[in-house]
């Protein structure tokens, strides 16, 4: 069984970027510089999750997603209003869910009627939903993605308030679903729990922090409900973090190497639809 790294995002500068978007790349991030971190660092598979700053465009992605099938998985970003048909063409290209990145927005009400009907779509597929949303407004997002039957994925450990750590009301909400057996955590940037990302905290206290973290939903969610994701490119924090030092965390927060498979391995090879190779089987 493949390890697999469940959030990286690819793109280039020159693409049309969203209007409204928090950050500008300076970089490009290629599919072939993804694979070449993934091959270096001895991951087999990835996920790639669409970056806000290109809006609904997903067809960059998808193109990747398309010229390595066996090996890609994808999270499309999508309007409320998406059609049936475009969200199959997504699912024909490998896409296995839809990201809610609401960092910096005003919050959607997912019981409204379009929200309600993309989510029953979203269900009915067997895809998930991805959440990015600071730990205090996850009570207000989660249960109606429970209520109308997706599974949920909360990425980068929930993001509790760094001024509260583990003790965030919203972060002991995440831990109250453990046993919904409906709910992942992506034990993954954490540098991006440090202070506010406009002042880029540097030090251990992300590590800290996120060791704190893993432990606590290792206790409630149980490693089968856990996934790693490096956050390649690392944006607004390029200049700091590498791919190595992400993949070394992980040893860091979970040191037993047969927990570390189910993480790496079991658990998102299930999550996101991976097969398992022709000479497993």
């Amino acid at each position: 069984m493949e390890s697999v790294d469940c959030h990286a995002h690819v793109f280039e500068t020159t693409q049309p970027l969203a209007g409204d978007r928090r950050y500008t790349p300076v970089h490009n991030a290629r599919i072939e510089q993804y694979l070449a971190r993934l091959d270096a660092n001895g991951i087999g598979r990835g996920v790639l999750v669409q970056p806000s700053f290109l809006g609904t465009d997903n067809s960059y992605m998808c193109a990747a997603l398309r010229a390595h099938p066996q090996r890609l998985r994808g999270i499309a970003v999508v309007e409320p209003g998406i059609g049936a048909a475009a969200l199959d063409a997504l699912g024909t290209a490998g896409v296995v869910g839809i990201r809610l990145n609401l960092i910096g927005r005003e919050l959607c009400d997912l019981r409204a009627t379009s929200w309600r009907a993309l989510i029953e779509a979203v269900a009915q597929r067997g895809w998930q939903v991805e959440v990015h949303r600071q730990a205090a407004d996850l009570p207000r997002l989660i249960p109606a993605l429970l209520e109308a039957g997706v599974k949920v994925v909360v990425d980068h450990f929930g993001r509790p308030d760094p001024a509260l750590g583990v003790d965030d009301p919203g972060f002991r909400y995440l831990l109250s679903l453990g046993g919904s057996g409906r709910v992942w955590v992506k034990l993954s940037g954490a540098y991006r729990n440090v202070g506010n990302v406009d002042n880029r905290g540097h030090g251990s206290n992300g590590d800290s922090l996120a060791q704190t973290a893993t432990a606590l939903l290792q206790q409630s969610f149980g490693f089968e409900r856990l996934v790693w994701g490096s956050d390649w490119p690392h944006t607004l924090f390029e200049d700091e973090i590498t791919y190595e030092k992400t993949r070394a965390q992980l040893d860091t927060w979970i040191p037993d190497p047969s927990d570390r498979h189910v993480v790496l391995c079991a658990a998102p090879t299930a999550l996101y639809g991976f097969s398992e190779p022709a000479a497993a089987a």
